[in-house]
């Protein structure tokens, strides 16, 4: 097209207005309520807004030991805890999470905070469509992402929730054991949550499968060490 030719195609759409009168890029669709509402298909393993989960009877699952922040590499957790009422605990343990904040202008979504978390309390959704209007609200507090009484994640303003985007939150997690052992695939490792129950596993790669590729895989490592050393005596 050319570099001019790509001005031409900017300064058009500039002063395009749709029916409503609104100038829009027709080449982005999305957006609630509009005629093209339309999202691609997000995979199963996106990584995307977190939530704060509670277990089946509204106990919060977080007990404020800050491993995730710890693990952080973007530096972009905030965590304080506090010691739970005996006459009305906040968790089962100690204590709870009393402060939690994530900076969502430096988060990267790696997923390491679940990782990290011994109780299974921060997971990701697939919600990723989520613009801020001014910089405070990009930092989430623990009201914002801890889910609901009836174990939903919160909704905000700001937020396009879609059909799926809280099924099979940080699913990559669920489907192997700590170490990604594939003789753990399909087996249930983690605890109940309110809401949802227990989450079935990710489905993943078959074992023997698995066991198949790691043996090809091992032969090919010998193979091409013996090419190597084949010349010494």
């Amino acid at each position: 097209m050319g570099y001019l030719g790509g001005f031409k195609v900017t300064f058009g759409k500039i002063f395009h207005k749709t029916d409503s009168g609104k100038v829009v890029t027709l080449e982005y669709l999305g957006g609630q309520g509009g005629d093209t509402d339309l999202k691609r298909e997000k995979p199963e393993r996106m990584h995307g807004r977190h939530v704060l989960n509670r277990y089946e009877d509204g106990m919060e699952k977080c007990i404020g030991c800050e491993l995730c922040a710890g693990v952080c590499p973007a530096k972009c957790i905030y965590v304080r805890g506090a010691d739970n009422d005996p006459a009305a605990p906040t968790s089962p343990g100690e204590r709870f999470g009393f402060v939690y904040e994530i900076n969502y202008l430096r988060c990267i979504h790696c997923d390491l905070c679940v990782e990290a978390c011994p109780t299974e309390a921060i997971t990701e959704t697939k919600m990723f469509e989520f613009s801020f209007t001014n910089r405070a609200d990009a930092i989430y507090t623990k009201d914002e992402l801890l889910v609901g009484d009836d174990g939903q994640p919160k909704h905000l303003p700001w937020e396009d929730w879609r059909v799926g985007d809280d099924a099979n939150t940080s699913g990559w997690m669920r489907a192997t054991a700590p170490g990604g052992a594939a003789e753990f695939e399909g087996i249930v490792a983690w605890s109940a949550e309110l809401g949802y129950g227990v989450r079935s596993p990710e489905g993943g790669q078959p074992l023997e499968e698995a066991q198949a590729i790691e043996a090809a895989h091992a032969a090919a490592d010998h193979d091409d060490h013996d090419d190597h050393g084949g010349g010494h005596h």
